[in-house]
């Protein structure tokens, strides 16, 4: 997968995958505000559409969207990218960056340890 969404492409994709499948009408109601006109939405579906994240099943004259991705696999992909790009796809890299830098608790730490070592032991 080599396809990232914009920050309003996202929007919609968390809307979808909330909900599994959506009419226009239903993304548009719970778009937060400021709300976008629907031809921008319908913009982005489209988009989204050409990059593989979308689909449609038709019901008379209206579309209804649904997710072509997983959330998870999405996030994954994001995730591997990011440390592709800023570390070097080193994984212990981005680990020291990310315990160094995001402020852990030492409760926080044990728990990412203990995390660690679970999987150690799999």
């Amino acid at each position: 997968m080599k396809t990232k969404l914009t920050e309003s492409e996202k929007e919609i994709m968390e809307i979808l995958w909330e909900q599994k499948t959506a009419f226009m009408k239903d993304i548009l109601e719970v778009f937060p505000e400021p709300k976008p006109a629907s031809t921008t939405v319908a913009t982005l579906l489209k988009r989204m559409q050409n990059k593989n994240l979308v689909g449609y099943k038709t019901f008379g004259n209206s579309r209804e969207y649904f997710p072509k991705v997983e959330k998870e696999t999405y996030f994954n992909h994001e995730m591997n990218s990011m440390i592709d790009r800023f570390f070097n796809s080193s994984v212990s890299q981005f680990a020291s960056f990310f315990t160094a830098n995001s402020k852990m608790s030492q409760q926080e730490l044990k728990e990412l340890r203990e995390m660690i070592d679970s999987q150690i032991k799999e």
